[in-house]
């Protein structure tokens, strides 16, 4: 990133001249996570709008940072994902100088100042609001990162969610955490929040069982970044779906 302002500031996401008028442009939400003890999982959904239609429906919004890391985009899908391939490069690259990788902090930080590069791109609505998740090496769990537009960075304990859809999704996983989930319990949590989320916001896309479109998602831990396969995405999202069919506003949290 510092090399490209040196020499060819023109090429980095925030200083690229836009065209005069309203920009419709592809944008992608709902992003969610949860951790569970010796991990975190990070999830979204596959749906891209542009204003009022549906622009993609099988975007692919979380990709892996590096070995035990992990971003999920939400806002404009062009930006994020190029935002996301550079910041690769960028970890990749200080592996090879410094001969070890850049501490889970390290990295959080790294990805701030990237997405405050492209703060003159969100004041005029093409913003980048991702998600930052993975395992720390050095306390030995799963953590999770959210930003806002200005590169402002929180950690977010337990769970988090980012996107339109965000606040169904919150709510979903609020009611629902609890800091003793196993894997496959944090996996079908983020499902949950996910339909949520799709059943009270427009732009969030739901499991699509004919087109065969499923929720992307990722478990980071001390063996590094996994991602679940069809067949396992499939049968989680059918999981959740059927038993909608008996409750379709989804489980209920236990009354003490």
């Amino acid at each position: 990133m510092d090399f490209l302002g040196a020499h060819s500031p023109e090429m980095l996401p925030g200083n690229r001249k836009l065209p005069e008028g309203v920009i419709e442009a592809p944008h992608g939400t709902t992003i969610v996570a949860a951790t569970f003890p010796g991990g975190v999982v990070l999830a979204g959904d596959r749906r891209a709008t542009m204003g009022n239609m549906i622009a993609q429906r099988d975007i692919e919004k979380v990709f892996p940072a590096d070995e035990y890391s992990a971003v999920g985009i939400a806002g404009t899908a062009g930006l994020a994902v190029e935002m996301v391939k550079l910041f690769q490069l960028e970890l990749e690259h200080f592996e090879k100088v410094e001969g070890a990788t850049l501490s889970l902090e390290g990295k959080a930080n790294r990805l701030s100042t990237m997405i405050r590069s492209n703060l003159g791109m969100a004041m005029q609505g093409l913003a980048v609001v991702p998600l930052f998740a993975g395992y720390d090496e050095g306390k030995e769990k799963g953590r999770i990162f959210s930003y806002d537009v200005t590169g402002g960075r929180s950690e977010e304990h337990g769970y988090a969610a980012t996107g339109s859809g965000s606040i169904f999704a919150r709510g979903s996983m609020k009611k629902l955490y609890r800091p003793d989930l196993t894997e496959e319990q944090a996996t079908t949590l983020v499902v949950q929040a996910l339909y949520d989320a799709a059943d009270d916001d427009s732009a969030t896309g739901g499991p699509d069982l004919y087109r065969h479109i499923y929720p992307i998602v990722t478990v980071i831990t001390d063996e590094g970044f996994r991602r679940l396969s069809e067949d396992e995405s499939q049968a989680l999202a059918r999981s959740v779906t059927d038993r909608r069919l008996e409750q379709p506003d989804g489980p209920r949290a236990a009354l003490l």
